[in-house]
């Protein structure tokens, strides 16, 4: 987490800010109605690709999860922006929650991978649940985020290993499960280097021109590659059950390399209706 910040003696439209923690970007610089401006609108990463997602695999037939999975996302992205934009405790909440919850969406749907159509595993759900809340319930009592932030590193260890999983059933994914863990990992450096050498960031962004000072913003620069990763994620998700059912897809690249669309070449109603509800 963070280190101790003074506070920008500036207060905004949101007034005097409450949150547990309060980043690296000084606060209410270039707008009274934003506290941290950049940290705010990097979080689009995430709430666009989420919006568009979820009208996507709809059309396409996928299941449930796979919508959800990009409503999570949204969701994430909403939350983060209200949590940036006002340094408000609740906002913070928005925030951080929906990262557990959705990364237990992801956790649910890449581990029942190779399930029958619509099937519904309702122990696994009822254990994820379960322990969402009481580390909710926890975290909303003592109000230390490195609880959440310890929780949610080993809900993405587990999620990393069930793509690992995956990788070996469909070795086609290597590409784009490389590209997740390589956002992840610079996502994650840059996050640590943000929190622990903020003094330094903060005078070499003051000698920079001004505009240009917004590429040593690394909390943005977390939330872009997050955002990415996670959509591509969803894509290799979609991509493996796609694949499980021998549905005709392709992986489309921004410049031969960056995933960026699944693309679905059958009829959506051509995917299997097995209505099989059975519980693991």
């Amino acid at each position: 987490m963070p280190p101790p910040l003074e506070r920008n003696p500036l207060l905004g439209h949101w007034g005097k800010p409450t949150s547990t923690l309060d980043w690296c970007e000084e606060n209410y610089v270039s707008s009274s109605y934003i506290a941290e401006f950049w940290n705010t609108i990097s979080n689009l990463a995430m709430i666009l690709p989420g919006f568009f997602g979820m009208f996507y695999f709809t059309t396409q037939g996928f299941e449930m999860q796979y919508i959800v999975s990009n409503l999570s996302l949204f969701v994430v992205g909403l939350g983060s922006w209200m949590f940036h934009m006002t340094l408000q405790f609740e906002m913070q909440l928005l925030d951080e929650l929906p990262m557990l919850y959705g990364t237990c969406v992801f956790l649910y749907t890449l581990h029942h991978r190779s399930k029958a159509h619509n099937y519904v595993g309702k122990s696994y759900i009822a254990v994820l649940v379960i322990i969402s809340m009481i580390v909710t319930f926890t975290y909303l009592i003592v109000n230390d985020p490195v609880l959440h932030q310890v929780f949610f590193g080993i809900l993405v260890l587990i999620v990393i290993y069930e793509a690992t999983l995956a990788l070996k059933q469909y070795p086609i994914i290597k590409h784009p499960i490389t590209v997740t863990l390589t956002c992840y990992i610079i996502a994650f450096t840059l996050w640590n280097i943000d929190n622990l050498c903020c003094p330094y960031i903060r005078s070499t962004r003051n000698m920079l021109p001004t505009g240009v000072g917004a590429i040593t913003q690394l909390h943005a620069w977390w939330h872009l590659l997050v955002g990415y990763g996670t959509y591509v994620h969803i894509l290799f998700g979609a991509h493996v059950r796609a694949l499980h059912f021998k549905r005709k897809c392709a992986m489309k690249h921004l410049f031969g390399f960056f995933p960026y669309h699944l693309e679905i070449l059958d009829i959506p109603d051509t995917a299997p209706h097995n209505n099989k509800n059975t519980d693991e």
